[in-house]
């Protein structure tokens, strides 16, 4: 009856697809506004896809050479026969391919949708707030649904392909490709993008807002098109693309951990319960979707002075608790489902689906407390965004070095989090034992480490929906763009502003949920390599992973420091293209003064084209050296010390990235947002200079153009790289350093035998 189950994720994996093929249609008959409206957003089109091409023709012929490479090392160093080695090489290279090509695709469809709809969204906002708001958040839904059903779709597939249904202790050993295919295309698609979008939003910045003193989004900004264009390439295809990543690499760590339990108990179920629960989670991100109406967004001249931004997050917010609930439902009908019938045993009378399920809801919980976390550090509404904001009154210095302690203070919270989590949810687990005669090595507890993988696929439901939330982030950004650009009235952009703040908050909870799921699945793809090193050795030792070896400690340093070296690159060069862009933006200002002319008559357009592909041109050239090392490294390691080596690697580095990774995401968030709070009119002084209550009517506004804005922008303009190209870089390099270990464990184990 088991293997039955197998349709669940092949069915809702397709109805998904044609559920965001309904949504992209329903997005793409809307208006596309005015005549200058479509001028700007045909440009914005026009460079994303040109970007995106270029991109993916260079990610393409990387990902075949290192398909050919991983096929040949299987097959010239892995253990077994001929026959052996040359199924597993191909098998191996196939999935890698599979996967790499899903996950372009996703990103790729999924932003095409994104950028058509900022147009839409935009001549939505001349109409209602409401109608905007569902314009974009279904835009983004699109990517959202898309890629979470791909990479269900491919996994589920693949494991049905490679007779998992007759042989399942075998086929996810041999789909591992597929997440690193997944994991490949995710690390240069995040960093591209990410350099991209960066280097436009810095040179726009800089030169536009600081130095010619014209507002964000100004037509008379040679980078603002370049700026738009990366607010899709890095946050629609580059986060598109790490999700992907995520949900392939966990749902196949997990599928390896249930094979150490079918071993036990004689059934799939455990190997496919993340695939279950994966098509779950699409049915009540689609819910939770579809109740965000229209007709329940109240109107901002019905709102009684209500913030138009509030009035729309509270919808956000709605539909996200609608799809947790669910999902905290399908948790356990899927546990009582898959393991109901189990030769399992729970303990304290309570069967293992009891336990299970509550291992699953740990999981939501924690996405939902990182979701808290992540908003009360880069919220305007909290401390310290607040601080960040009165500390730009003394200066640029003194903004910057409040936001690096703040950043370093968000660090904390979450930790305890995913440590509570972790602790709780193998706590929960190990209730369940398995047959004593199992086989099982007894240096694991394998209930208590399954226990923390289901908590991982909990905290995975709700992904569809918090991607759709993401892309939202910079449909409406583009939006508020077109809306200036195209010189609206004021009404409509007050409309596409409320909807913008609402953006940068979502984008901001995407990235804390992003980290909060790979930091929770740490520990399952590292369980998940020791269990891979037992495959092949038969050794319970490979489960003590020593520091007080000396191979194991220099591993463990090596990958540490990866992450604070990949995280210099990546800010590196954010640093040389945005000094690429600022040269230019000054040289035409200089140039061309009809730019600038007094009298709209007698201004001129500046060249947008030329800042789009000095943009393009720094981040194709950047991404490759950062993302080259990322993939080297714990190939050299696992290669030249070994395969215990390699978990060390895996381990610290892991953990090193995690906490790094917090620190970038919200400590960048909090720059922007203070930059932010101080543009809206939130920065209020008395006659003595010091700050009162944001709502204090005697207080005197210091906003937009105020020497506070000005250091509250390069506050923003540090953050920047942070938020945007390393930390949600470091997201996939995490994961990335999971599925090339488990990868390549045969090539490890071979040559340290």
């Amino acid at each position: 009856m088991s293997n039955y189950y197998i349709w669940v994720p092949i069915v809702v994996g397709v109805l998904a697809i044609i559920f965001a093929i309904g949504l992209a249609n329903s997005v793409l008959r809307k208006d596309t506004g005015t005549p200058a409206m479509q001028k700007v957003a045909n440009a914005i089109f026009q460079g994303a896809m040109a970007f995106l091409n270029r991109q993916y023709r260079t990610i393409a012929t990387l990902a075949v050479v290192a398909a050919i490479v991983v096929a040949t090392v299987l097959y010239l160093f892995s253990k077994g026969t001929d026959a052996d080695r040359l199924s597993l090489a191909w098998h191996t290279a196939i999935a890698f391919i599979i996967g790499a090509l899903c996950s372009g695709l996703s990103g790729y469809i999924g932003m095409y949708v994104a950028v058509k709809s900022n147009s839409r969204t935009a001549s939505a906002a001349t109409r209602s707030l409401g109608e905007a708001l569902i314009v974009s958040l279904r835009g983004g839904a699109v990517s959202g649904f898309l890629v979470v059903a791909l990479s269900l779709l491919g996994v589920s597939i693949l494991f049905t392909v490679y007779n998992g249904l007759s042989n399942p202790s075998v086929a996810p050993s041999l789909i591992i490709g597929f997440g690193f295919g997944a994991s490949f295309v995710a690390l240069f698609a995040q960093l591209g993008g990410g350099i991209y979008t960066k280097a436009a939003d810095v040179g726009a910045d800089l030169v536009g807002k600081v130095e010619a003193n014209i507002p964000e989004d100004d037509p008379r900004n040679p980078a603002v098109i370049a700026d738009l264009v990366g607010d899709n390439v890095g946050d629609c295809a580059g986060r598109g693309a790490d999700l992907f990543e995520s949900t392939a690499a966990e749902n196949i760590g997990a599928m390896i951990l249930g094979v150490t339990l079918y071993t036990a108990t004689g059934s799939p179920s455990w190997i496919l319960f993340p695939l279950v629960m994966s098509a779950f989670g699409l049915i009540a991100s689609s819910i939770g979707l579809l109740s965000v109406r229209k007709s329940a967004v109240i109107e901002p001249d019905k709102a009684a002075g209500r913030d138009p931004g509030d009035i729309a997050m509270r919808q956000l917010t709605i539909g996200y608790w609608v799809t947790c609930i669910l999902a905290g439902i399908g948790i356990f009908v899927g546990s009582y489902l898959l393991f109901g019938d189990s030769k399992a045993v729970g303990a304290s009378g309570l069967a293992p689906w009891v336990w299970y399920g509550l291992s699953g809801l740990v999981g939501i919980v924690l996405s939902i407390a990182f979701v808290y976390i992540t908003q009360y550090y880069t919220s305007g509404t909290w401390r310290p965004v607040r601080e960040i904001a009165a500390a730009s009154l003394t200066g640029p210095a003194t903004t910057i070095i409040s936001g690096i302690s703040v950043g370093f203070e968000c660090v904390a919270l979450p930790v305890i989090a995913i440590s509570c989590a972790l602790g709780l949810s193998f706590f929960l687990g190990s209730h369940v034992t398995f047959p004593t005669n199992s086989g099982l090595p007894a240096a694991i507890n394998p209930g208590g480490i399954y226990g923390t993988a289901v908590a991982t696929m909990g905290m995975l439901m709700s992904c569809a929906y918090v991607l759709a939330m993401d892309t939202f982030g910079p449909i409406t950004d583009n939006a508020g763009g077109i809306t200036e650009m195209s010189n609206q009235p004021e009404a409509v952009r007050d409309v596409t502003d409320a909807l913008d703040s609402v953006g940068n908050t979502t984008k901001a909870l995407t990235k804390g949920y992003g980290i909060g799921s790979a930091a929770l699945a740490a520990f399952l793809l590292f369980s998940a390599y020791l269990d891979v090193l037992f495959s092949y050795t038969k050794n319970p030792d490979v489960y003590h992973v020593d520091l007080s070896n000396i191979t194991v400690f220099i591993a463990a340093l090596l990958g540490l420091t990866l992450i604070f070296f990949f995280s210099s690159l990546a800010i590196r060069a954010v640093s040389r293209a945005a000094q690429n862009m600022i040269e230019e933006v000054r040289r035409q200002f200089r140039e061309n003064p009809k730019i600038m002319a007094e009298k709209v008559e007698d201004r001129v357009d500046p060249d947008y084209a030329r800042c789009v592909d000095i943009s393009t041109r720094g981040a194709l050239r950047a991404m490759i050296l950062p993302g080259v090392i990322a993939v080297l490294t714990p190939i050299a390691v696992g290669t030249i010390l070994g395969p215990q080596a390699g978990a060390g690697l895996l381990m610290v580095g892991t953990m090193g990235g995690i906490v790094m990774a917090l620190f970038l995401n919200n400590g960048g968030g909090a720059w922007d947002n203070a930059k932010k709070f101080i543009e809206a009119g939130y920065l209020r002084v008395n006659e003595k200079g010091e700050v009162v209550d944001s709502l204090d009517p005697d207080g005197i506004i210091l906003g937009k153009k105020s020497e506070a804005h000005k250091a509250s922008v390069v506050g923003d303009t540090v953050g920047d790289p942070f938020k945007d190209t390393a930390g949600p870089s470091l997201h996939v390099l995490i994961k990335l350093l999971s599925t090339i270990t488990l990868v390549l464990a045969p090539l490890f184990v071979a040559l340290h035998p």
